[in-house]
């Protein structure tokens, strides 16, 4: 196995540390798993115990990407073991191996990611994002639709290596997946706003 293989290995092990998990146990709140949306990201982590568990949920989940692809910087110049680096973060957040293979929905470690790969379309895209909850209230809308523009944010702003513009594809396709079920209560009706009880 390359160095850079096993690179691979340990950006998805840090991408798979369920933050949430360990953020609303230490609040006294239980298992996030069994609260709200059920969902192990910062979201629900607010649902469940507050900004207090949600801001350091929130801080470690965008810095498991950031560290994920510095490694990488650190062992090798290659643009796509940076991006491999990245995508694995993602699938480790998304899919831990720690929790059965159900985790996050990647939002805030995509964003660490490609702070470091392609920074100024990741603030671009965060300020949509931004936009898009004030407008709508609604967490998921946002980050759904903010995830989708990325892709080509990222080639309007930039002019980044062909790997890192398939790490974003990639990424966006994980974390839209990963919001299905929001989705299906977008077209319901039934998906709560920010300050509503989440009810499925």
């Amino acid at each position: 196995m390359s160095r850079e293989v096993l690179m691979v290995v340990v950006a998805y092990l840090l991408g798979s540390i369920p933050s949430a998990l360990i953020f609303v146990r230490m609040a006294g709140k239980g298992d996030v798993r069994k609260i709200g949306s059920g969902n192990v990201g910062a979201t629900n982590a607010m649902r469940a115990a507050g900004w207090k568990a949600a801001l350091p949920v929130m801080v470690v989940d965008v810095g498991k990407g950031v560290v994920a692809v510095l490694l990488m910087r650190w062992l090798t110049p290659a643009p796509e073991w940076h991006a491999a680096a990245g995508l694995a973060a993602i699938l480790g957040h998304c899919f831990p191996v720690w929790l059965g293979f159900v985790g996050g929905k990647g939002m805030a470690t995509a964003g660490g990611i490609f702070l470091v790969l392609a920074w100024l379309p990741a603030l671009a895209a965060a300020a949509l994002w931004f936009v898009l909850l004030v407008l709508g209230r609604r967490v998921s809308l946002a980050s759904v639709l903010a995830t989708a523009a990325f892709p080509l944010l990222l080639l309007l702003i930039s002019k980044p290596p062909q790997p890192v513009i398939l790490c974003a594809v990639a990424a966006a396709a994980v974390i839209i997946f990963r919001h299905r079920s929001n989705l299906v209560r977008l077209v319901k009706g039934t998906e709560p706003r920010i300050g509503e009880k989440h009810t499925a």
